[in-house]
């Protein structure tokens, strides 16, 4: 009997976790790295910093998107499963609890830190040569940049920017208790380094946080007052990120409308205020009652500091364990350098897979294509580019060369539009033709195609990837790349780029799975031939990699197909709402997540098909606007030899008993551990086995 949620849903109401409460799992499972003592001591700063940075983001996007579903009141219940009031609730009652957990495990690396003679003092415990010290830098590099705002004198509050970090501060004038005024400092950590490496007292090493150097200074601002005592507390608010688009105004192009909606996010609506729990009841009530603040607000008490994002720079000091070992990039078996990529291409399809291999191939490739004659175009996709992009320098180049260029740039990619904005002029300015998507869609797939004329034939040359044409998080997300010639595959890629210019040209795809077109269907047509299969006693499995696995329908599908007795394996590194292991609904899918020094970004699909399985990569999470409101691409991996370089990093992946983590109902996140058995760190072995074929 097939599962039907329809007619079971009383039954199986309580089947899903919330996005939004997965989510925080998934951010204490990045805790729990800044926690881990088998992590280096430096790197488990910055995985404070990284759960700081997702913390932000989720205020800015889901909380943010939770609050605006209030008002929809019992639709948002039938969208979400929850009340939103409720889930805001549940947010704030776990943020609060794991808050308590982060400031026990700063001071817990604090002490550890003092172990390695390295120590992060504050502006009051600093010697008097420090102090000096301190004090010069102040003047010579500090307070140029600050721009204090004195509150009484203003008409109106000045708003609080996202992303940055203040000091409010309180001035007391001695003996005179109603002269009391308050200040407001933005600390520029966008222009300054949030840390200062103090000069080594014998071997001992210091660093002061900006805020405090700031602290230090504050006779000095303020001097011109008479002011005597200071009193500073760091606050900082979030804003939804949200972007309203005017589309009832035809007067203006989408790029014209973006780059106005960017402007006005930052004065979006507050999501959650973080304020130094120190802070006077009648100070803070300035900031609440300033910011219009409501019950629905998420205020939050926190310690001295914030902004912890920035510790994802905290500087690279002490011994050498401090760190990671370095895992420098490797050389792929079959590429030689000397020789021509798009001649090796046109043999075999190759895979390259970040961040163990290099990045640099693909700018070699497309190098390569802008200065070969016999290329004609070059059309690509670009969804995130580094900040100093080759790939960018590289089509710039093609078009000097000669060729026709076409990009695909996505001004809806979020906290990269206004970086989205700068390369469409840059490009545009080269010659370089620009396409804005599709409208209502956007387009989040990875995809290049090379024209080369070869002997009187239009010959193509792809690649389609996981993950964006950025050689900056190439370093640090794992992800997987395929080049290819295949006829089929290109043929297809081709399509695509022609629905980018002509989006009423539909096409028929014989290899590529598009959404919003066909990833549902197919999908669900491939997992109904593991449940065929499952009930005529052959073998029948699915194993699926991805970021986050959230939509219903699918997770209905892969309970089906539990039910049916498909044996189910799941690698999903954020949200996951799929409950595994669930007595009469999932009892045959297991569920694990890997949180270590890379970030687990690319998606695996495989599926046993009766022994002759079939592999895929894809752009594709299983979410909701993946499948239906994006244009995404899950490419079949044909060659036998790739194949097995993906099957064995799976293998891997779930052998992990270092750095995987067991995803279950109580979202406990805890470790797979097997004492009797040696350890298997994923992201080591994998680089081990690539390292050996290499060799």
């Amino acid at each position: 009997m097939i599962y039907d949620r329809n007619d079971d849903m009383a039954k199986y109401e309580n089947n899903f976790i919330n996005r939004e409460i997965s989510w925080l799992s998934f951010n204490m499972r990045v805790l729990q790295e800044a926690a881990d003592p088998s992590t280096p001591l430096i790197e488990r700063i910055k995985f404070l910093g990284i759960f700081s940075s997702n913390l932000d983001e989720f205020f800015r996007v889901r909380v943010a998107t939770v609050k605006r579903m209030v008002i929809a009141g019992k639709k948002a219940k039938a969208l979400i499963g929850k009340c939103p009031e409720d889930i805001l609730n549940e947010i704030q009652q776990i943020v609060i609890r794991q808050q308590n957990r982060f400031d026990e495990i700063y001071q817990n690396i604090l002490k550890e830190l003092e172990k390695e003679k390295i120590f992060i003092i504050n502006e009051k415990q600093l010697t008097p040569e420090q102090e000096a010290f301190v004090q010069s830098y102040f003047h010579q590099e500090v307070r140029s940049t600050l721009f204090p705002v004195m509150i009484e004198n203003l008409k109106q509050f000045p708003v609080l920017k996202d992303h940055s970090v203040y000091l409010a501060v309180r001035l007391h004038k001695e003996n005179k208790a109603r002269s009391v005024k308050h200040a407001l400092i933005e600390v520029p950590t966008g222009i300054i380094s949030r840390f200062l490496v103090l000069p080594r007292s014998d071997d001992n090493m210091y660093i002061i946080l900006l805020d405090d150097v700031i602290r230090l200074g504050l006779g000095v601002i303020f001097s011109m007052f008479g002011f005597t005592r200071f009193e500073a507390y760091t606050i900082k608010l979030t804003r939804d990120s949200e972007l309203d688009i005017d589309d009832e105004d035809i007067t203006k192009s989408f790029f014209e409308k973006m780059s106005k909606s960017v402007k006005q996010r930052r004065k979006g609506t507050p999501v959650r205020f973080v304020y130094d729990s120190r802070i006077p009841p009648d100070f803070l009530k300035i900031f609440v009652l300033k910011n219009r603040l409501t019950d629905t607000d998420t205020l939050i008490p926190g310690g001295k500091y914030h902004n912890f994002k920035d510790f994802m720079g905290f500087p690279s000091i002490g011994s050498e364990n401090l760190q990671y070992m370095p895992l420098p990039p490797l050389p792929h078996n079959d590429i030689n350098p000397d020789s021509s990529l798009l001649s090796l291409i046109r043999k075999k399809d190759l895979m390259l897979h970040y961040p163990y291999q290099s990045f640099h191939y693909f700018i070699d490739l497309l190098r390569e294509a802008s200065i070969d004659p016999k290329v004609v175009s070059i059309k690509i996709t670009l969804y995130r580019v580094a900040r100093d992009s080759n790939v960018v320098n590289a089509l710039i180049r093609a078009v000097r060369n000669g060729k026709s260029v076409t990009a695909v740039i996505e001004l809806k990619a979020r906290f990269d539009e206004e970086a989205n904005i700068y390369w469409t002029d840059r490009l545009r300015e080269e010659g370089v033709s620009i396409i804005h998507g599709v409208p209502n869609l956007k387009v989040h797939c990875k995809l290049c195609l090379i024209t080369r004329k070869e002997k009187g034939e239009t010959v193509y040359y792809a690649n389609i990837g996981t993950g964006n044409y950025n050689e900056k998080t190439a370093r640090i997300y794992s992800d997987h790349s395929l080049f290819t010639s295949h006829p089929g595959i290109t043929s297809d890629v081709k399509k695509i780029f022609d629905f980018f210019e002509n989006n009423y040209k539909t096409s028929t795809y014989h290899h590529l799975i598009i959404s919003p077109f066909l990833t549902r269907k197919k999908m669900n047509a491939l997992i109904k031939n593991e449940m065929i299969n499952a009930r005529k006693g052959k073998k029948a499995y699915i194993i699926l990699k991805m970021n986050s696995l959230v939509d219903e329908k699918m997770i209905d599908r892969l309970y089906t197909a539990s039910r049916a007795g498909v044996k189910i394996n799941l690698i999903v590194r954020g949200s996951c709402s799929l409950i595994p292991g669930k007595k009469g609904l999932s009892e045959n899918i297991q569920a694990i997540s890997i949180i270590d020094r890379f970030l687990e970004h690319s998606r695996i699909f495989v599926f046993c098909n009766d022994g002759d399985e079939k592999y895929f990569i894809s752009s594709c999470d299983w979410m909701t606007r993946n499948l239906d409101r994006r244009i995404e691409v899950t490419c079949p991996i044909y060659d036998k030899e790739i194949q097995t370089e993906l099957r064995t990093l799976l293998d891997i992946q779930f052998k992990d008993n270092t750095k995987a983590r067991i995803l279950n109902e109580t979202q406990d996140n805890p470790y797979k551990r097997e004492p009797d058995k040696p350890p298997v760190q994923t992201q080591i072995d994998f680089y081990e086995f690539l390292k050996q074929k290499v060799q």
